[in-house]
């Protein structure tokens, strides 16, 4: 059986164009098919829709309910650790990712010669300012933490059992989802799709979550946080050292009026902001791993229903 985890946050209007896709998909496996609907903490009607409907649903399901909006990792986490086949799959509510992808991941799977399979862009419908702020982040993703991630990136995933045990096993706080899926390893393949235009909704893909995600990939799986303070370090300690000399001439040729001045205030400024930068940068370290020692779950179910038992 193949267990298809879905995050669903603010997609009320995509709801039933979605149930209309894991019906297909459902049949297409001769009900060897498991739905795994995660509401994280979403705002809309998207619960209640989904509540109303899988209980009439051709296919077997179950739906958990957060108990607030722990982000798209933690529901995919829920999911994947609630979820009951020898191979799953994720895959977003906006349907932006074709169907057959599942179908064509769950081959893969089946021949035995890999454990994950990741879905890479081929190509995508959205317009083009998305697509060029999308080629920006992947590629500062790419020569920035992990070289091994796609060009395109990647959304959607399906792997093994045992994989899925080794990745929901890492307890981590404030990572990625897809840092984590790299950083396992183990035998890795690609199905390459295009991504279509979303047909419901706005995406919350924002560009400070954007941001955000680059710098929590950064922090955990790349020491480039420490080698660009590093480096500024030394660039620092060799500008101090130019600036110096510069004044003693100044000071040697009797150019300087008063002695001092514009060099004092040059170096405070510039050793001013990269003290700053590092202390921030430490910070973000130390508060990660404040995070971690906490202790504190990752998410929280307030709601889990079975919908449709799978029968022999």
């Amino acid at each position: 059986m193949l267990s298809l985890v879905i995050p669903v946050y603010r997609n009320e209007s995509s709801i039933p164009d979605l149930l209309a896709v894991l019906t297909r998909l459902a049949a297409q496996m001769d009900g060897d098919f498991e739905a795994v609907l995660v509401v994280d903490g979403s705002p809309d009607r998207s619960l209640d829709l989904l509540a109303e409907a899988l209980p009439r649903a051709a296919f077997a399901s179950q739906l958990i309910a957060l108990s607030r909006n722990f982000g798209s990792f933690a529901a995919i986490r829920a999911g994947l650790e609630k979820a009951r086949g020898e191979m799953l799959a994720v895959m977003a509510a906006d349907l932006q990712e074709p169907p057959e992808l599942i179908i064509a991941f769950r081959e893969r799977l089946r021949s035995g010669d890999c454990d994950v399979v990741v879905g890479t862009r081929a190509g995508r419908g959205d317009g083009f300012g998305k697509r060029i702020s999308s080629a920006v982040f992947w590629w500062c993703y790419r020569n920035l933490v992990q070289r091994d991630v796609p060009r395109g990136g990647v959304d959607v995933f399906a792997c093994t059992r045992d994989f899925r045990d080794h990745l929901v096993a890492l307890h981590e706080r404030n990572t990625t989802l897809v840092g984590l899926i790299f950083w396992l390893g183990f035998r890795r393949a690609e199905v390459s799709y295009t991504r279509q235009p979303r047909r419901h909704g706005r995406s919350a893909w924002s560009v400070a979550r954007r941001v955000r995600y680059l710098l929590d990939s950064a922090f955990a799986f790349s020491d480039l946080p420490v080698k660009l303070m590093v480096a500024l370090g030394l660039l620092g300690m060799g500008a101090a050292a130019a600036l110096g000399l510069v004044v003693l001439f100044a000071k040697a040729t009797g150019r300087i009026q008063v002695p001092g001045y514009s060099a004092t205030v040059l170096t405070v400024m510039f050793f001013g902001g990269l003290n700053s930068l590092g202390l921030g940068l430490l910070g973000e370290y130390l508060w990660r791993t404040f995070e971690n020692t906490k202790g504190r779950p990752g998410y929280l179910i307030a709601q889990h229903r079975h919908f449709g038992e799978k029968r022999e």
